[in-house]
């Protein structure tokens, strides 16, 4: 049984209450934190410039990403949805019945402006669902002095060449780290991806999971090599995350390599510490990949809040705010305005060229949102010390294809 579908049946009812009597009952919009310094501030004068304009009280919540997921998920169960999600996935609303499609929330000029490819991405079933909310592509980032005293001429274009660099690094000594591999739950679905890519694997054939192919169980078998063989990663990969740990490790110089975004290039030129530099992935294959992420905001369907809804999305898609905070946090643009706003950033460039290579983790399958929550809490277990990669893709695949039927 669809829980998700059993909600939607009932969500109406749920939230009339909620919503109060008279006047301009409340919205709820539940952001993902991207930044200490950003994302609060932007999304509160944003709630602010809103009421005043004749909108109602925005109950605004910030949800870090160790932890969105797993709350989203309590509010749905609890038929409390917000009016107005981010998040990186939604096909799964969508397909209960929860969302408004964009046909429904967003003034034309709005969706006129989405970027034809992230526009793609947020369709289920040839609907608009997940609106383009920001855009950023991964890039290879190594730092410069480290990469000096170890000896390393150039960063690494194979996998050999990578584990060759990551142990000339490692030798350093002194805490030094050769390359920073975070798959603990804050985004380990995008670590992997890009090295499952760059393996020659996939999440899917056609319309089949194929989590746990051949190609998949020896990249996993390699990124368990990296931590308890070669021993070039940090302590406990496997409950890592991103931002406080690898890129935290980067930005204190201790790293050699690891896999960042432009908001990690931004913060690193603010804070002059680290010479870096920014390079394609190591690779198996003729041509390097690497990973597309969108993320989304989508509308709940509830009792009396469309047009609410529609006035707060539309503000937000004005030009000049929604560029503003793209800007502001160092991610890329989802639209043609925002494009030719953006364009002139040189720091920009490394980024918006690996975007025609990049590839989109499967966001517009329903059973996304759970595969990916799965990898999330479970494919670190793979590179603990005696973890087993075929065994923990097994059941990853186990579990994506129980979410599919």
């Amino acid at each position: 049984m669809r829980l998700l579908a059993t909600v939607a049946a009932v969500v109406a009812l749920a939230v009339a209450c909620d919503r109060g009597g008279g006047g301009s009952p409340a919205i709820t919009v539940v952001i993902a934190d991207y930044s200490k310094d950003h994302t609060r501030p932007f999304w509160q004068a944003l709630a602010e410039q809103y009421t005043k304009q004749g909108g109602p009280k925005v109950d605004l919540r910030i949800i870090d990403w160790n932890s969105i997921d797993q709350q989203v998920t309590t509010m749905i169960q609890n038929n409390q949805p917000p009016d107005v999600l981010n998040l990186n996935s939604f096909s799964s609303y969508a397909r209960d019945g929860l969302l408004y499609s964009a046909d429904d929330v967003l003034s034309p000029a709005t969706r006129d402006d989405f970027l034809e490819a992230f526009a793609r991405g947020g369709q289920y079933q040839g609907k608009l669902y997940g609106l383009p909310i920001l855009s950023s592509a991964r890039a290879f980032f190594y730092n410069r002095d480290l990469f000096a005293k170890a000896n390393v001429e150039a960063p690494p274009k194979t996998w050999n060449e990578f584990v060759q660099a990551a142990k000339k690094i490692q030798a350093l000594g002194g805490g030094v780290i050769g390359y920073a591999l975070p798959l603990g739950p804050e985004e380990a679905q995008a670590e992997w991806a890009i090295w499952m890519w760059n393996g020659g694997g996939n999440w899917k054939t056609g319309d089949a999971w194929t989590i746990n192919s051949d190609a998949n169980v020896r990249t996993l078998g390699f990124l368990a090599d990296l931590a308890n063989r070669d021993r070039v990663t940090q302590v406990n990969p496997g409950k890592t995350n991103r931002t406080d740990g690898a890129f935290q490790l980067f930005k204190d110089g201790k790293v050699g390599m690891v896999i960042g975004f432009s908001p990690l290039a931004k913060q690193l030129d603010a804070e002059g510490k680290v010479k870096y530099g920014v390079a394609e992935m190591p690779t198996t294959l003729d041509k390097p990949t690497t990973l597309g992420v969108e993320d989304y905001l989508m509308a709940f369907k509830k009792k009396d809040n469309r047009e609410a809804v529609k006035k707060f999305l539309d503000l937000y898609y004005q030009p000049d705010n929604i560029t503003k905070w793209i800007t502001a946090e160092g991610f890329l643009p989802v639209t043609k305005s925002g494009l030719e706003r953006m364009r002139a950033n040189s720091a920009l460039k490394p980024y918006l060229d690996a975007l025609p290579n990049a590839r989109l983790a499967p966001t517009t399958d329903p059973a996304w949102d759970r595969v990916k929550l799965d990898v999330q809490q479970n494919i670190g277990l793979a590179v603990q010390p005696g973890g087993n990669p075929k065994q923990v893709l097994d059941q990853l695949q186990q579990n994506a294809v129980a979410a599919a039927k």
